[in-house]
């Protein structure tokens, strides 16, 4: 009979990239086992790839026809990565083994508002998904995240003939929210420091800002809105170094094993969300005994403050040194 497993996860691109070793995990232990996942509709295609996943289930309009659809299913365990309310229905609705693991919220809102830190120290979320499966017996295989792109995708033609053959950077510009951002200016003073070419990477909405910077820089090329999340899979792949804040983004570098410098403003990597055996050259970048961070477990349109120190004040002169001295490296 084959067992079914059932991993909700209703967040956002990054977080459904967090979720893979959990489902790469569960298929090993059991490969003839149907890994299922339930996320949203619009961040279904991201993992569609993923050749651990039997199916995906979408919430669109109606968590009850989701219900519905789930309970023909009969699963045999359901995992919750989630964590919420409405996650919480799901398995209530189902009423099957249940597995969910801790969020670490107090422990968050202490940091935010009192600035008391009794978080664990460098504990990945990852690792406490992997709580969750302590009771079925799967062990950590510290392969990292996974990120799968389907076999047809490719660049769009400029794109792979301007980086053919170059030693280049990626920079994400993209994030979620505006404070964990690196301001536009100081992109323009990083970039004009770095001995190589920069793609950009971001969706549309910084496709304005990409321009700007390329305007502004010698040997920047702007593909913000040009590529899809495999593209920007395929084109990170090519890179030498990974430049990037908190993101979706950085989460897909990261499970494509690639040396990334991740920059944090308000949020801080304690939160458990820092590069996941990214390339053994990483590194994180802050502003460390800021007194106002972190202000926010997620992010702001603009810093509460009005200075946005801890952007404002990295190092990036420093940052385009280490980065430099990356390129130069031998793999």
């Amino acid at each position: 009979m084959t067992i079914k497993y059932l991993v909700i996860r209703f967040g956002s691109i990054g977080d459904l990239v967090l979720t893979t070793p959990i489902i790469r995990l569960l298929k090993t232990r059991r490969p003839h086992a149907e890994i299922h996942l339930v996320t949203k509709k619009k961040f279904a295609d991201v993992l569609a790839p993923n050749p651990h996943i039997y199916k995906i289930h979408v919430l669109e309009d109606s968590l009850i026809h989701l219900i519905k659809e789930l309970r023909h299913e009969h699963f045999d365990f359901v995992l919750d990565l989630h964590r919420n309310f409405r996650s919480w229905l799901v398995k209530m609705a189902l009423g099957e083994k249940t597995f969910a693991f801790y969020k670490l919220r107090f422990a968050k809102w202490l940091l935010v508002n009192f600035k008391v830190d009794i978080l664990p120290d460098n504990l990945h979320v990852v690792d406490r998904y992997m709580g969750v499966l302590s009771d079925l017996h799967v062990k950590n295989d510290k392969q990292g995240l996974d990120f799968f792109t389907p076999r047809e995708t490719t660049l769009p033609a400029e794109v792979e003939k301007y980086f053919e053959g170059k030693n280049f950077v990626a920079l994400i510009l993209s994030a979620r929210h505006a404070t964990k951002k690196m301001p536009t200016e100081k992109i323009v003073e990083l970039c004009n420091k770095i001995n190589s070419p920069v793609a950009l990477l971001g969706s549309e909405k910084e496709r304005e800002e990409g321009n700007f910077i390329a305007e502004k820089c010698l040997n920047v090329y702007n593909t913000c809105g040009h590529l899809n999340i495999y593209q920007s899979a395929i084109l990170i792949d090519k890179s030498k170094v990974v430049i990037s804040p908190e993101s979706d983004l950085m989460q897909v570098a990261a499970a494509r094993k690639k040396d990334v410098v991740s920059v944090w403003g308000n949020t801080v990597p304690k939160f458990g969300k820092y590069p996941y055996y990214a390339g053994k050259n990483s590194k994180i970048v802050e502003v460390e005994n800021l007194k106002c961070r972190p202000c926010s477990r997620k992010g702001f349109q603009k810093c509460p403050k009005g200075h946005f120190d801890c952007m404002m004040q990295q190092d990036y002169a420093g940052m385009a040194m280490y980065v430099n001295s990356l390129l130069t490296k031998e793999v």
